[in-house]
């Protein structure tokens, strides 16, 4: 006989925390905890975040100077002509000194008018700056994504299928991972001359050219981690239940390979950089007038009296490099370490 004075708990209590005022986190709670908790990758996040700011928002606040605008307010430059005339009937003459215009204020100091100073053409520096980090950072946004999205269906479909297709999807790879990288693009920078291309377009040729060649790693990545997935017992039920090929690859495996791949993308991201501002500072990227980064730097290889004597035309480009190298990696560290299951922190 039961007394009447016992309680009955339901299941939906049992489930209930003992301590009411304790509320459970989601996974991805958790990761954003560790993520938010981790001084570098604040310190990261802060130094990406700035610089996006500084790149896109800048010429907003500092339209003072254009990207390819140059000034000049340098030395006033005279011509002398020789002028006749007759008085008396006798003729005289003189030279009258002409003012024609202005130099270019090539290479001028910091001041209120440029806050970096001007480079050897006379364009302000502190603007290429914010024009040449939107390029530095937009094309190794899109490079990446590019190459992760090859890398994920190819690498996907590989692992999933197996066979003659993970067959000649791998040795494709093998092929693309033996070919050298930079003498193929100085190649096709050659090509690009021959076709006259614009000097603003060029690093996103060279840059769709080497998505083509990178993207191997991503898939070989994807590709291993699929082909131990794909024996769980989620992937038994999945088939089990009938779903199709493209929701088991991309609703059930592809989301459980996500974490490896956000964190192999940030890191790619400050490889691409460097990668671009290599290709800019070797001029087979962005060419003037147009800046970027290695552009700007590039002006150092060409005139060793600016490298001695003049650090505000070719050091803040470097410093925004390594600010962007060093946040990216800061980030993908602090993603490596709030994805890893054996956190419990």
């Amino acid at each position: 006989m039961s007394n009447e004075n016992e309680k009955v708990i339901t299941p939906a209590e049992q489930n209930e925390p003992l301590d009411k005022n304790i509320k459970l986190m989601s996974p991805g709670m958790m990761v954003a905890r560790r993520f938010f908790r981790s001084k570098l990758s604040m310190i990261g996040l802060l130094m990406i975040v700035g610089l996006f700011l500084f790149c896109w928002l800048g010429p907003v606040v500092y339209p003072v100077w254009g990207e390819t605008q140059q000034d000049f307010s340098g030395k006033t430059e005279y011509t002398y002509s020789l002028v006749t005339y007759e008085k008396d009937g006798q003729t005289h003459s003189f030279y009258q000194i002409v003012e024609t215009g202005k130099e270019i204020n090539a290479l001028a100091a910091p001041s209120k008018d440029h806050i970096l100073g001007t480079d050897k053409d006379g364009r302000d520096v502190f603007t290429r700056l914010m024009y040449g980090g939107r390029i530095s950072l937009a094309v190794s946004f899109i490079a990446v994504f590019a190459i992760n999205i090859l890398g994920v269906v190819l690498g996907g479909i590989a692992g999933y299928f197996g066979g003659i297709i993970d067959d000649v999807i791998m040795r494709i790879c093998d092929i693309l991972m033996c070919l050298p990288g930079f003498p193929i693009l100085l190649i096709i920078s050659t090509l690009l001359d021959a076709a006259n291309v614009a000097a603003n377009m060029r690093i996103y040729f060279l840059m769709a050219f080497l998505t083509l060649f990178s993207w191997p790693g991503t898939a070989r990545l994807v590709r291993g981690q699929i082909l131990s997935l794909r024996e769980q017992e989620y992937m038994v039920a999945a088939e089990a239940m009938g779903y199709s090929t493209s929701r088991k690859i991309f609703k059930h495996l592809i989301p459980n390979v996500m974490p490896q791949l956000i964190v192999s993308m940030t890191l790619s991201l400050g490889s691409m950089i460097l990668y671009e501002a290599s290709l800019s500072y070797l001029n087979m990227g962005v060419r003037a007038p147009y800046a970027a980064w290695g552009t700007m730097i590039n002006i150092v290889a060409e005139d060793s009296n600016i490298l001695q004597n003049f650090f505000n035309v070719w050091g803040p480009p470097g410093l925004c490099i390594i600010i962007a190298v060093l946040g990216f990696n800061f980030v993908g560290d602090g993603l490596r370490d709030a994805l890893d299951p054996k956190q419990r922190r």
